[in-house]
């Protein structure tokens, strides 16, 4: 599935009536409209307020006129909201880890899979590390992906260190040539304090398997949880030193806008996305086209 298809609900739900004619004319009614369609969307106030400041502005100076002109604007704003460095990060040492941390029913195991399936396509040999000994259920459903996707998989049992199992993963990658390790962490929840500690031990065990590691620490956030999504993610970042985002199912909101709210509240690159079930359906984040998908250009 495409950006643009994930951002259906999103765009038809809360955004279509936003464009008429291609000569349509700005009024101060329509900036109104504007204003509400981009909060009820979840956009962050704090992104909308200097927004439609800028806009009024060059409404009552008369730079912009019609509804495509002002709609190119809002576009480049958005484009930048969510520009930065948004390749995976690597140290080129190997194994290369990533670990996979966020909220039960976040996406994060599935995500997981469908990190190691676009890196086994793009040549890559991942190894996954099924690190959420806190449910068996977790266990066995990435050890199912595995299977899917025909990538190798080092599983812990039931209850037991979380940490040893993702030692253990990144010695197996070494000694077998994989080039990255891509372990699911425990679904903790953020209120849970002994599941942050452990989290946090995670990390630190996992720098001893590898000087330097992880390389990447990417969180999962549920898309469909809008801008509830961010008070998630606090003290996820300040436990694990999360380097990047990755917003799921967000084929599955009209409040695709939380994505701009997200990466601004927490001042990290939203990394991919995830915009369907099919494996394949993890894509990186293109900041134009994911504009383009929630604000298309009308003629």
């Amino acid at each position: 599935m495409s950006i643009e298809q994930a951002l259906a609900k999103t765009r038809g739900g809360l955004l279509s009536r936003l464009f008429g004619r291609g000569d349509e004319k700005v009024t101060a009614e329509w900036l109104d409209s504007l204003e509400e369609s981009l909060l009820r969307a979840d956009l962050s106030v704090s992104l909308v307020d200097p927004l439609m400041a800028q806009l009024r502005d060059l409404f009552a100076t008369g730079a912009i006129k019609t509804v495509p002109k002002a709609l190119d604007a809002v576009r480049d704003t958005l484009v930048a909201a969510l520009a930065g460095d948004l390749a995976l990060n690597s140290s080129g040492q190997k194994p290369r880890v990533i670990l996979i941390v966020g909220v039960n029913g976040s996406g994060k195991t599935t995500t997981a899979a469908k990190l190691a399936k676009r890196l086994k396509d793009a040549g890559e040999r991942p190894l996954l590390a099924a690190a959420d000994t806190f449910r068996a259920a977790a266990i066995e459903q990435l050890e199912r992906w595995a299977e899917r996707i025909d990538v190798p998989v080092v599983s812990g049992k039931p209850e037991g260190d979380p940490a040893a199992v993702v030692f253990d993963a990144v010695q197996a990658a070494a000694a077998r040539d994989n080039t990255t390790v891509i372990a699911d962490t425990a679904g903790r929840l953020h209120t849970k304090g002994h599941l942050m500690d452990e989290l946090g031990k995670i990390v630190r065990v996992t720098g001893r398997a590898r000087a330097g590691a992880p390389d990447e620490v990417l969180l999962v956030l549920d898309g469909t949880a809008g801008q509830n999504a961010i008070q998630q993610a606090r003290q996820f970042t300040a436990t694990a030193a999360v380097t990047g985002l990755v917003v799921a199912k967000l084929d599955g909101t009209a409040k695709g806008g939380a994505v701009f709210a997200i990466a601004q509240e927490l001042k990290l690159p939203v990394k991919l996305v995830g915009v369907g079930e099919k494996p394949d359906d993890l894509i990186p984040m293109d900041p134009v086209a994911f504009v383009n998908g929630l604000l298309p250009a009308h003629t």
